[in-house]
């Protein structure tokens, strides 16, 4: 009875596990991937995110164009490695530095002990349109 329990219980999880995964990438009509700072970030219209520093004027618009994927629905464009005409447009929304790094190293029965921190410079942008195959969507 147990095992049959466990077994009904962990199908149930699985199945609200995929669901939930499906319906978050269900939601968005339409999203890329693009790469700046030596990162890849997935990108809906809209949405505001944390990127490495760009050295840009708060409410001036960015052009990102290392585009990798352009997602519209069911129609995925996948580029090698870019998307070709596709770009990313963005409004920078500030400038700033994130939480404190601290980095404790320390080796034992030596006396030997060294604190440091880091704080990393970031730009906060949001995104407002995406350009692919002549069209533009603007997002809600």
């Amino acid at each position: 009875m147990q095992i049959l329990l466990r077994h009904v219980f962990d199908q149930v999880s699985a199945d609200m596990y995929n669901l939930r995964f499906h319906r978050s990438i269900m939601e968005s009509e339409m999203y890329a991937v693009i790469k700046t700072g030596g990162k890849q970030y997935r990108v809906e219209a809209g949405e505001k995110i944390r990127i490495e520093q760009i050295l840009a004027d708060i409410g001036s618009e960015l052009v990102l164009e290392q585009v990798l994927m352009v997602a519209d629905g069911d129609n995925v464009s996948m580029g090698k490695p870019l998307v070709d005409g596709a770009t990313v447009k963005a409004t920078v929304l500030g400038q700033g530095r994130h939480d404190k790094v601290r980095i404790f190293k320390m080796r034992r029965r030596k006396h030997y002990q060294k604190h440091q921190g880091h704080r990393q410079n970031y730009t906060e942008i949001q995104i407002t349109a995406f350009l692919h195959k002549g069209k533009t969507y603007h997002g809600t």
